[in-house]
């Protein structure tokens, strides 16, 4: 008989189950093929979704601050707008660069694009031709001049420069030489010979230089000494009246046309275009809006080309959409250009479709959600706050 009382059993295994699986391994299968397809589309690659998502061309058109190129590559406000909306419907848009907007209304038109989004204004004219998107921007007509003071006549040191070489003065200096030449030789004449007269020799040269001094300062001011002789006496007297309505006339003419110049020269508004040059781009809204303010409309391909016209003084203005001349006064054009007036003519932008397109109702239901959920408003300071 053992000392520590008599050994235990050993335990027998667990008897296996129907089909020869414990218990364990057999909760272990049941958890894996009710728990596996959820884990297997929650391990699938984000690329797998991307590969699905409609795949749509957009026409466009670079022009800053709408669509801007930096690097090879397309930003702006309305890349931007438009990259939110497609993320919202499932597009993956394909951006492809118009030269101009008659360019991207063409894209449009042909079908080759879904459509068109930049700085496009809804109008009437358009309107019966396209469908467009609710407005996606404000916008409106406005003048940009030269930012130069002289531009609009507020600078006393440059309306001086500009009275001193203009044709006025150059006229009333010819008539000023002529009629100090008829009194100097005069007076030459009747003082060469007398004694202690206002010519010191009786030689023609350098006598008469002596008597031009005198007749000038007798004309335009008051002479530092008179003639002797009783005859060069009153032709002095005559000659100091003379020099009195010299001046006088003198003045009077360049006060008027420095107040012409203020008047008709600047540009304040658009009732100040008629008769000017101004730039436009052709094909644009602005281009029909010169015409209807009887102004000399010097078309461009790109507004580009217009900033390089108002800078050589090939035109004296342009008109063109305000958010895009406020954005080059604020960058490129700092300093040399400045906006004139209020925008004169309201217009909004929109999104260009196909007649009928079925996409137009997806894209207004994107652009009213992010105008309420605020997304609209932050693309939009991003873009136009200012800095």
């Amino acid at each position: 008989m053992p000392l520590f009382g008599s050994p235990r059993p050993t335990p027998s295994a667990p008897p296996p189950g129907r089909h020869g699986l414990s218990v364990p391994l057999a909760l272990v299968l049941l958890f894996l093929v009710v728990s596996g397809p959820e884990a297997r589309a929650q391990a699938a690659p984000a690329s797998a979704s991307a590969s699905t998502l409609q795949e749509i061309r957009v026409a466009t058109r670079v022009l800053p601050p709408m669509v801007i190129e930096r690097d090879g590559a397309l930003t702006g406000f309305s890349i931007e707008l438009m990259d939110e909306i497609a993320r919202r419907l499932d597009l993956r848009p394909t951006y492809a660069a118009a030269p101009d907007v008659r360019g991207l209304l063409d894209d449009v038109r042909r079908g080759g694009v879904a459509l068109g989004i930049s700085a496009v204004s809804i109008t009437s004219a358009r309107e019966s031709e396209f469908d467009f998107s609710q407005p996606m921007l404000n916008a409106g007509l406005q003048i940009m001049t030269r930012g130069d003071p002289s531009e609009m006549g507020g600078h006393p040191l440059s309306d001086l420069l500009r009275l001193l070489i203009s044709w006025t003065s150059l006229a009333w200096l010819g008539i000023g030489a002529l009629l100090v030449l008829l009194p100097a030789h005069l007076v030459w004449w009747l003082e060469r010979r007398h004694p202690g007269g206002l010519v010191p020799t009786d030689r023609y040269l350098p006598g008469i230089f002596h008597a031009l001094y005198w007749a000038a300062g007798t004309l335009v001011t008051q002479a530092e000494s008179a003639p002797r002789s009783a005859v060069a006496r009153v032709v002095a007297v005559f000659w100091m009246f003379t020099g009195v309505v010299f001046v006088a006339l003198y003045t009077a003419q360049l006060t008027a046309t420095l107040t012409v110049a203020r008047i008709e020269g600047g540009i304040h508004g658009p009732n100040d275009l008629p008769g000017k040059r101004v730039a436009v781009t052709a094909g644009s809204t602005a281009a029909e809006a010169v015409r209807q303010f009887q102004a000399q409309p010097l078309e461009v391909r790109r507004i580009e080309e217009a900033f390089e016209a108002l800078q050589r003084r090939a035109v004296d203005a342009i008109v063109f959409d305000a958010p895009v001349l406020m954005h080059h006064a604020a960058h490129e054009g700092k300093g040399r250009v400045q906006l004139v007036g209020e925008p004169f003519r309201k217009e909004d932008y929109g999104i260009v479709f196909p007649r009928g397109s079925p996409l137009r109702s997806r894209v207004n239901v994107a652009l009213l959600a992010m105008r309420e959920d605020g997304t609209y408003q932050r693309i939009h300071e991003r873009w136009f706050a200012a800095r």
